[in-house]
């Protein structure tokens, strides 16, 4: 395993640890496993975890995969960053469809049916923050291929 995919692994694997204690707290104990009343929409606390979860790791995730995993990457941050929200967002729903199945179809506990899915979407996210978000030019890619 290469120092880059060692560092996404760890400092991913504790984002996705950080994310999974927070959706916890938020299903179990803030949102009381009930629905989560917010204006005219009533949002399942599952779902409701799910985006008090994504608030909390979206930043962590950017700044540790900027600083501590691709670092090498010579891209400004701003382009970094919108594509990190690019992929994030997708990810975002992708786990809301996947959790909605899980949960709502397949009624699989919702924090159960959070890990399946977590484990779904980290697939993507590294392929996608990899080759997208925080890629190397082609030079860069030359002088380390």
């Amino acid at each position: 395993m290469n120092l880059q995919t060692f560092r996404y692994a760890a400092s991913g694997g504790g984002n996705v640890l950080l994310g999974f204690l927070v959706y916890f707290i938020s299903f179990k104990y803030i949102f009381f496993e009930q629905e989560f009343h917010f204006g005219i929409y009533a949002f399942k606390a599952h779902v409701a975890a799910l985006f008090v979860s994504f608030c909390v790791t979206f930043p962590i995730g950017f700044f540790m995969s900027k600083y501590v995993v691709f670092s090498d990457s010579k891209m400004k941050g701003r382009i970094q960053l919108f594509r990190y929200f690019m992929i994030c967002m997708f990810n975002l729903v992708l786990n809301y469809i996947l959790l909605k199945i899980f949960v709502e179809q397949l009624h699989i506990y919702a924090v159960l049916a959070q890990i399946l899915t977590t484990a779904i979407v980290i697939v993507f996210s590294y392929l996608a923050q990899r080759h997208f978000s925080f890629r190397a030019t082609a030079i860069e890619d030359e002088a380390t291929g």
